[in-house]
């Protein structure tokens, strides 16, 4: 009898263990070979997540329940192109501001940097940013912004992080930004706006853990056998961006100091921009499938996305890391989150190598943690 009594209170002990279980905990629990490797060596992978549940009362007022996992501020990953979110907002503010000065531009007006050969708009380079992840549409976005008027926007709504470089380009670190000329016809001898070049200043090294990574890295053919400092690069942690994704999403529930200040036009235009696809922009080569830069759910298969599920996300990866910020929203299921994740997969511990497991580690985990998420959602709902 004692130990019939010991069995059962055993059982009970385990099945309350359980339920206090958090939906993250359940989906990082799976059985599934994609997230166990992953979560065996997790630190060793950096992996940190944040996950929000969404729910509306009955007169649709929004309200989230936050979930996060080995989430910390204070330790460095490089978030790649995963800045470009951010600066894409930005653009748009600044955009006002100027319009609202009496500049007579916005973001369908042309405009080209000084030695560049190319006239763009603030509206391509963002539609190019989002569909694709394009490096030089955030460089031109940069010089139109400088660090300085990036960071000052993201301290003001209390968003922790800093922007110190361009990507992907010999002048990544230069402090002084390019003239910028915004005109009504290309042809135009006189511009509609002229920015002149601009002073930025030179910001201190991060003081967070973990800026000196790996144990070498290629630099100009030649393997240097030292750790790769990070320490002057872009950094904005997993929890600004996610705040970015709420604000962006759900600026109601926000003061207004804490919002972006962008034109109503333009936010239903950058709102729009976020889901869309790489042939919803006009990019028809086989390389840009439907998950191209839509990391979660779809990011480990070339499948098409359903029509009634929108990904309005950001991804980044470079250097070993991945990282995605999005918000899920599926119209037929009565389906909405918010999911944002980093993972580091560099096995050799060397930078600069091309040889990182994006396509065998890292991405096929951040799609299965889509899903597992997704249908723990789909359940949660009915």
């Amino acid at each position: 009898m004692r130990i019939k009594t010991l069995f059962i209170a055993l059982i009970i002990m385990i099945s309350t263990s359980c339920s206090k279980k958090n939906p993250l905990e359940i989906a990082l629990d799976s059985e599934s070979d994609l997230i166990k490797k992953v979560m065996q060596n997790y630190q060793n992978y950096e992996v940190q997540i944040m996950y929000s549940q969404i729910d509306r009362n009955k007169s649709g007022k929004v309200s989230f329940t936050d979930f996060e996992f080995n989430v910390d501020d204070s330790t460095y990953f490089y978030p790649a192109s995963s800045v470009k979110f951010p600066v894409a907002l930005i653009a748009l503010e600044k955009l006002k501001e100027l319009q609202e000065k009496g500049t007579n531009i916005d973001r369908k007006t042309s405009f080209t940097i000084k030695n560049d050969t190319l006239y763009t708009t603030i509206q391509e380079a963002i539609t190019q940013i989002f569909a694709v992840s394009d490096n030089q549409a955030y460089n031109r976005l940069f010089e139109f912004l400088g660090q300085d008027y990036i960071n000052k926007s993201l301290q003001s709504k209390n968003l922790n992080g800093r922007i110190s470089h361009r990507l992907s380009t010999s002048h990544s670190k230069n402090l002084k930004t390019q003239p910028v000329f915004f005109k009504e016809n290309i042809q135009d001898s006189i511009p509609l706006y002229q920015q002149p070049s601009i002073e930025n200043s030179n910001l201190p090294k991060l003081a967070l853990k973990k800026t000196q990574k790996g144990k070498g890295y290629i630099y100009n053919d030649t393997l240097i056998m030292r750790p790769k400092d990070f320490s002057e690069n872009n950094y904005i942690p997993l929890r600004s961006f996610h705040e970015i994704m709420k604000r962006i999403q759900f600026p109601q529930i926000y003061p207004e100091s804490l919002r972006f200040n962008i034109n109503p036009n333009d936010y239903d235009f950058v709102l729009n921009t976020m889901s869309i696809l790489p042939h919803q922009a006009g990019y028809t080569n086989k390389k840009y499938y439907d998950g191209y830069v839509k990391f979660f759910i779809y990011g480990d298969t070339k499948d098409k996305i359903a029509e009634n599920i929108k990904i309005y996300n950001k991804v980044g990866y470079a250097y070993g890391y991945l990282t995605d910020c999005a918000y899920v929203k599926d119209s037929k299921n009565n389906i909405e989150f918010l999911l944002s994740a980093t993972i580091h997969v560099n096995e050799n511990g060397i930078y600069n190598d091309n040889n990182y497991e994006y396509d065998k580690i890292g991405i096929p985990f951040l799609a299965e943690l889509g899903r597992k998420i997704y249908d723990l959602e789909k359940k949660r709902k009915q």
